[in-house]
């Protein structure tokens, strides 16, 4: 049935809008909302991990402030796929609003393992969908549509409107050979372009890569080999914890080697229960040991899983580096394979872990020593094929930094897609199209937001200024008491300072200099008005430490009135 059939009762008047507000000009927390009429759907929901610049942050989300200032229209959530880019800030946003969560199998199994965590799991109704089976949400008809990625149930979306159909890629590639399940429905997808499809958003993570990616069987080949030859070795594996077919192939590797297998790292645990429990995951019985128990096995005898591919600070495999792990304590007897692509920005981070890890003596494999990872995303060649198959009136790249987003804009103009008709957009922008043209007609509040604990902020947090201040400059902190009566001194002050000084014979000399500057401010400006004193303290001390040693810390001064 043609979508003009579906609505063919309704006069087409509205616009479809279409609005990013993760996942464009960034790696990660991809987020999309697509309005018709009065109603919207969101389609996932992601985190991204935090830079070298968020000093204490644990992950990051989007902007939600649009979300909920519309959450009377919003008829579904609509997850690809269960890597953490796609629906780890879920948790956030069911926090703000009651929604229907829709998904594939897996995907709604580790959405309700994520949501227990968080005690949320009466916000939300979880709907598990097949694909192939089309559903109903508001004035939207959504058909899920089988891909091959780097972990198993992953969708593209067809999404019928009274305008026309939305095709959204997700995450893909090409993989003839995938460890679990059939190859891309091409022929799905041919067919609903054959239809005829208005608009496509197309992901573009791996677009400057020529050619066809490897197929995720290469790597099993690797471990393979790699287990063979190194027999004499305890195996310590990095992995995302949702790449559940690369966990498939170290755990058939350790099995035909007779090792045992260990998990280290929570996410790991908790996304290997739920694969076993709905059958993505194949583990013969006793293979999965205790890692409280691997002193009781030789080198050989082991391999443990573990998370930490993209040097997280607090992950496993970091505090393995950093001799922090209570269980695992690296040796020369350890083969460390890490098998996962650094995520831009975490390449310091992981490099660094790395070299920590070859520093205690153990054998370090990473992807450019062996193919011991392969990209869940489509090389140059593979998009191609699918907007060649698609061929969409209207094109928008996502999923990507700007080189990613211009690479996307240039295959599909090379396709045969009139330049006008692809629109390169950023977070916030609102996209619209009807039956006469489209357009980018504005923005909407969009950015990011800090999770550090319990606690969020947004991108403009002077706290994380704070905390950037203090990495790079350090701290003085003078403490001062003085008389109620005539706001003078009572005794001298205390001065500590923290994170600027290279010798103690510079410490001293500042510190003195840093005295005599608190003494003389308070003498002079004997207020009762403490806020005026504190200012006259802060920019008095700051001036004179900047002049003298051209740092500049965070001055924090604090009286006491007695």
């Amino acid at each position: 049935m043609l979508y003009g059939e579906f609505f063919a009762e309704e006069f087409l008047v509205s616009k479809i809008k279409i609005i990013p507000l993760g996942g464009l000009g960034e790696i990660g927390k991809n987020m999309t909302v697509i309005e018709y009429d009065n109603d919207i759907i969101i389609v996932d929901c992601g985190m991204a991990f935090p830079n070298d610049d968020m000093p204490g942050v644990d992950c990051v989300i989007p902007d939600f402030s649009y979300v909920l200032r519309n959450k009377a229209r919003i008829k579904g959530v609509v997850l690809t796929h269960g890597h953490e880019d796609h629906v780890g800030s879920l948790p956030y946003l069911l926090r703000e609003i009651k929604v229907d969560v829709y998904a594939t199998r897996l995907t709604i199994g580790l959405i309700n393992n994520k949501l227990k965590e968080h005690r949320l799991l009466g916000k939300a109704n979880l709907h598990s969908i097949k694909v192939g089976q089309p559903i109903e949400i508001g004035k939207f008809k959504i058909e899920f549509v089988h891909v091959n990625h780097s972990i198993p149930d992953a969708a593209a979306l067809s999404i019928e409107t009274p305008l026309g159909v939305i095709f959204h890629t997700g995450d893909f590639k090409i993989d003839s050979t995938p460890i679990e399940g059939d190859m891309i429905d091409i022929a799905r997808i041919s067919e609903i372009g054959k239809r005829g499809v208005l608009l496509m958003l197309c992901e573009g993570t791996n677009v400057e890569s020529p050619g066809y990616t490897l197929s995720e069987r290469t790597v099993g080949t690797t471990f393979d080999n790699i287990f063979a030859m190194n027999n004499d070795k305890r195996i310590i594996v990095a992995t995302f914890s949702s790449n559940i077919h690369r966990i498939q192939q170290i755990i058939n590797s350790a099995e035909q080697t007779k090792r045992k297998i260990a998990i280290s790292g929570r996410s790991m645990e908790n996304v290997i229960s739920v694969a076993v429990e709905l059958g993505y995951l194949k583990i013969s019985k006793n293979l999965i040991i205790d890692i409280n128990t691997i002193s009781s096995y030789t080198p050989s005898q082991l391999v443990i899983i573990t998370t930490g591919s993209q040097g997280e600070p607090m992950s496993a495999l970091s505090r393995m580096a950093s001799s922090d792990h209570k269980k695992v304590i690296i040796s020369p007897t350890d083969l460390i394979i890490v098998s996962a692509d650094p995520i831009p920005g975490n390449e310091k981070c992981i490099n660094n872990v790395i070299n920590e890890l070859i520093k205690k003596g153990a054998k370090v494999i990473y992807e450019t020593l062996a193919d011991v990872h392969v990209s869940g995303h489509a090389c140059q060649e593979e998009i191609k094929l699918i907007i060649k198959l698609i061929s969409p009136q209207y094109f928008i790249p996502v999923h990507g930094e700007e080189r990613h987003l211009r690479g996307l804009a240039s295959i599909a103009e090379s396709l045969g897609i009139s330049k006008e008709n692809i629109f390169k957009l950023e977070l916030g922008s609102i996209f619209e199209v009807d039956n006469q043209n489209a357009k980018i007609s504005g923005k909407v509040p969009s950015g990011t937001m800090f999770v550090d604990g319990l606690s969020l902020g947004d991108s403009g947090n002077i706290v994380l200024k704070d905390r950037k201040l203090l990495s790079q400059e350090g701290l003085v902190i003078v403490s001062a008491v003085v008389s109620s009566d005539m706001c003078m001194l009572l005794s001298q002050p205390d001065i500590i300072c923290r994170g600027f000084f290279f010798t103690k014979r510079q410490e001293n000399k500042i510190i003195s200099e840093i005295l005599s500057c608190a003494v003389q401010t308070i003498n002079d400006y004997q207020t009762h008005d403490l806020s005026v004193l504190k200012s006259k303290l802060k920019n008095n001390i700051s001036q004179m430490i900047s002049q003298k040693t051209r740092h500049n810390p965070m001055v924090i001064p604090i009286i006491t009135e007695v």
